[in-house]
């Protein structure tokens, strides 16, 4: 499966707008921990765009989330890794590889620089940096649904908070047209 045939799927599957930015946003900032880690940029790239595929059928039954992906894209003969990384996403599998530990991360990451371009003046991601960041994470107020351990278990990957949150600014700032921001 190509990542273009990946987001037909994922644009078929997915009718929220919202979730469907979400998953090309894990989906580029899985791409740029890939190349940053030395691994296959295409698979985890596959891996993040595929991860919520099946939210709109488990919303109701978040245990089924997941599990549902997974049994849809056997189908597709992908590589075993991928979906082992969409089961630990969901932390339906202890995370033991690179790509598992790295989606666990750059899932929450996402909605939370979204958070942050939402609350800047601007709206865009364009003028959020590493700093303003930080500042927020220590705002418990602020997205307080977006697990921060979750983030920081970037220490996993061997990057640093810091680092991890400059790649994946990065890599969503490529699209932030396509995210609408």
């Amino acid at each position: 499966m190509t990542i273009e045939e990946a987001k037909r799927l994922m644009k078929e599957k997915i009718k929220n707008k919202n979730l469907q930015k979400h998953s090309l946003a894990v989906s580029v900032v899985m791409a740029k921990l890939a190349e940053r880690l030395g691994q296959d940029k295409e698979k985890w790239a596959l891996a993040g765009m595929l991860h919520d595929l099946d939210y709109d059928q488990t919303k109701d039954d978040f245990e089924k989330h997941g599990l549902v992906s997974v049994e849809w894209l056997k189908e597709y003969q992908l590589a075993p890794e991928i979906l082992d990384a969409i089961l630990a996403h969901a932390d339906k599998k202890e995370r033991t590889s690179l790509m598992e530990k790295a989606i666990w991360c750059a899932d929450p990451i996402t909605g939370f620089l979204v958070a942050c371009a939402l609350i800047h003046p601007e709206k865009k991601l364009e003028p959020i940096n590493v700093e303003f960041v930080l500042n927020r994470m220590k705002e418990k107020s602020f997205a307080r649904a977006v697990n921060r351990e979750q983030i920081k278990s970037c220490t996993e990957l061997g990057l640093s908070l810091e680092e991890f949150i400059e790649l994946s600014l990065s890599a969503m700032k490529e699209i932030a047209r396509e995210l609408g921001l």
